[in-house]
């Protein structure tokens, strides 16, 4: 169950990734199709992502939970998985314009940080 609930915890911060613009983009939506094809918990993952798709929950909650659920969890080198997957999903969108690009770009790009950060503080902690 712990394992799991890592895996729903990738799902919901790929949906915040995606829905940084307010709209999943169709190229995002391939690329998370792509990295999760090959991923022996793909299907969990997705799951958990189509699941906030429905919910609609707001970024800012799922960012949180997020980071409270991998503070529990602790280092796992499955986290390179999750960052390298945020990164391909943020740069797969070209579907806005330039001025729109530079915000999402500052969001997603703080987010990744502040996540690697978050991270590395969990790391220490264990």
């Amino acid at each position: 169950m712990h394992t799991r609930k890592l895996y729903e915890t990738f799902g919901e911060l790929i949906y915040v990734i995606a829905m940084a613009d307010g709209k999943i983009q169709p190229e995002e939506l391939d690329i998370i199709e792509q990295r999760l094809s090959n991923h022996p918990w793909g299907k969990e993952i997705k799951w958990s992502f189509d699941y906030e798709v429905q919910k609609e929950n707001s970024i800012d909650y799922l960012y949180k939970k997020v980071i409270d659920y991998c503070q529990l969890h602790g280092p796992d080198e499955e986290y390179d998985f999750l960052i390298q997957t945020l990164h391909d999903v943020a740069a797969s969108s070209n579907g806005i314009d330039a001025k729109e690009q530079k915000v999402m770009d500052g969001f997603v790009n703080e987010l990744i940080i502040q996540f690697k950060k978050d991270l590395s503080l969990i790391n220490q902690e264990a």
